[in-house]
Protein backbone atom coordinates (compact mmCIF):
# COMPACT_ATOMS: atom_id res chain seq x y z
CA UNK A 1 0.00 0.00 0.00
CA UNK A 2 1.38 3.37 -1.07
CA UNK A 3 2.02 6.05 1.68
CA UNK A 4 -1.10 8.76 2.90
CA UNK A 5 -1.04 11.97 0.72
CA UNK A 6 -2.09 14.72 3.00
CA UNK A 7 0.68 14.15 5.90
CA UNK A 8 1.96 17.12 6.38
CA UNK A 9 4.78 18.73 9.55
CA UNK A 10 3.67 21.37 11.67
CA UNK A 11 5.21 24.14 10.60
CA UNK A 12 4.64 27.51 8.38
CA UNK A 13 1.43 27.74 10.43
CA UNK A 14 -1.58 29.88 10.84
CA UNK A 15 -2.83 30.98 14.77
CA UNK A 16 -4.62 34.04 14.93
CA UNK A 17 -6.37 35.46 18.01
CA UNK A 18 -8.37 37.99 17.72
CA UNK A 19 -7.93 37.81 13.58
CA UNK A 20 -4.09 39.03 14.56
CA UNK A 21 -1.26 35.61 13.44
CA UNK A 22 0.84 34.92 16.51
CA UNK A 23 2.39 31.30 15.14
CA UNK A 24 5.68 33.25 15.24
CA UNK A 25 5.60 33.15 18.83
CA UNK A 26 4.27 29.99 19.63
CA UNK A 27 5.84 26.52 19.97
CA UNK A 28 2.80 24.32 20.44
CA UNK A 29 -1.25 25.29 19.34
CA UNK A 30 -2.83 22.00 20.12
CA UNK A 31 -7.49 21.27 19.92
CA UNK A 32 -7.77 18.63 22.29
CA UNK A 33 -11.39 17.11 22.60
CA UNK A 34 -12.75 15.68 26.17
CA UNK A 35 -14.78 13.05 25.16
CA UNK A 36 -16.11 11.27 28.60
CA UNK A 37 -17.10 7.34 27.79
CA UNK A 38 -19.15 5.58 30.22
CA UNK A 39 -19.19 1.83 30.23
CA UNK A 40 -21.00 -0.19 31.77
CA UNK A 41 -20.24 -4.09 32.05
CA UNK A 42 -22.55 -6.57 32.81
CA UNK A 43 -22.21 -10.80 33.87
CA UNK A 44 -22.04 -12.08 30.27
CA UNK A 45 -18.75 -12.08 28.06
CA UNK A 46 -19.99 -9.59 25.93
CA UNK A 47 -21.94 -7.76 28.01
CA UNK A 48 -21.26 -3.99 27.87
CA UNK A 49 -23.25 -0.62 27.79
CA UNK A 50 -21.38 1.85 26.19
CA UNK A 51 -22.30 5.85 25.97
CA UNK A 52 -20.06 8.33 24.43
CA UNK A 53 -20.84 11.76 25.66
CA UNK A 54 -20.39 15.19 24.02
CA UNK A 55 -17.12 16.61 23.45
CA UNK A 56 -15.68 19.56 25.75
CA UNK A 57 -12.92 21.09 23.54
CA UNK A 58 -10.08 23.36 24.60
CA UNK A 59 -6.91 24.96 23.26
CA UNK A 60 -3.07 24.12 24.43
CA UNK A 61 -1.28 27.05 23.67
CA UNK A 62 2.93 27.17 24.27
CA UNK A 63 5.29 29.59 23.34
CA UNK A 64 6.88 32.60 24.23
CA UNK A 65 5.73 35.04 26.71
CA UNK A 66 5.96 38.73 25.12
CA UNK A 67 4.17 41.23 26.78
CA UNK A 68 4.32 44.08 24.41
CA UNK A 69 1.55 45.58 21.91
CA UNK A 70 2.35 42.50 19.46
CA UNK A 71 2.25 40.46 21.50
CA UNK A 72 0.43 37.02 22.36
CA UNK A 73 0.42 37.10 25.99
CA UNK A 74 0.07 40.85 26.04
CA UNK A 75 -3.67 40.31 23.71
CA UNK A 76 -4.43 37.27 26.42
CA UNK A 77 -3.74 39.56 29.92
CA UNK A 78 -6.30 42.60 27.80
CA UNK A 79 -8.84 40.19 26.76
CA UNK A 80 -9.07 38.04 29.98
CA UNK A 81 -12.56 37.05 30.31
CA UNK A 82 -13.97 37.86 27.15
CA UNK A 83 -14.52 35.41 24.08
CA UNK A 84 -12.47 35.69 21.07
CA UNK A 85 -12.45 34.18 17.76
CA UNK A 86 -9.28 31.98 17.04
CA UNK A 87 -8.23 29.99 14.00
CA UNK A 88 -5.77 27.40 13.79
CA UNK A 89 -4.24 26.06 10.59
CA UNK A 90 -1.51 23.99 10.66
CA UNK A 91 -0.21 24.67 7.11
CA UNK A 92 -0.43 28.14 5.69
CA UNK A 93 -1.99 28.89 1.91
CA UNK A 94 -4.62 28.23 0.25
CA UNK A 95 -7.01 24.78 0.17
CA UNK A 96 -5.45 24.19 3.40
CA UNK A 97 -7.51 22.89 6.67
CA UNK A 98 -8.19 24.82 9.25
CA UNK A 99 -10.91 24.96 12.50
CA UNK A 100 -12.30 28.08 13.22
CA UNK A 101 -13.65 28.69 17.10
CA UNK A 102 -14.14 30.88 20.14
CA UNK A 103 -12.53 30.78 23.25
CA UNK A 104 -12.67 31.91 26.35
CA UNK A 105 -9.20 34.28 27.21
CA UNK A 106 -7.19 34.03 30.46
CA UNK A 107 -4.46 35.52 31.65
CA UNK A 108 -1.50 33.69 31.05
CA UNK A 109 1.71 33.53 33.44
CA UNK A 110 3.90 36.46 33.55
CA UNK A 111 7.59 36.20 34.78
CA UNK A 112 10.45 33.38 34.85
CA UNK A 113 13.17 31.85 35.82
CA UNK A 114 16.46 33.75 35.24
CA UNK A 115 18.69 33.53 31.83
CA UNK A 116 15.73 31.82 30.34
CA UNK A 117 12.82 32.90 27.81
CA UNK A 118 10.13 33.96 29.37
CA UNK A 119 7.35 31.06 28.69
CA UNK A 120 3.29 30.76 27.84
CA UNK A 121 1.74 27.77 28.67
CA UNK A 122 -1.90 27.77 29.20
CA UNK A 123 -4.94 25.75 28.14
CA UNK A 124 -7.64 28.40 26.94
CA UNK A 125 -11.64 26.90 27.42
CA UNK A 126 -13.21 26.44 23.67
CA UNK A 127 -17.25 27.40 23.12
CA UNK A 128 -19.09 24.73 21.70
CA UNK A 129 -16.85 23.37 18.64
CA UNK A 130 -14.57 24.31 16.39
CA UNK A 131 -15.96 24.69 12.88
CA UNK A 132 -13.84 22.66 10.02
CA UNK A 133 -12.73 24.47 6.78
CA UNK A 134 -10.55 25.52 4.22
CA UNK A 135 -8.44 28.26 3.86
Amino acid sequence: MPAVDGAIVFRDALVTFDGVDYANQLTKARLVPDRPIQTVRTLVPDGAVQDVDSAVWTVELSGLQVNTPDGLAQALFDAAGTQVEMVLQPKTGTGQSKRTFTVIAIEPEYGGEQGSFLPIDLTLPVVGAPVDGTS
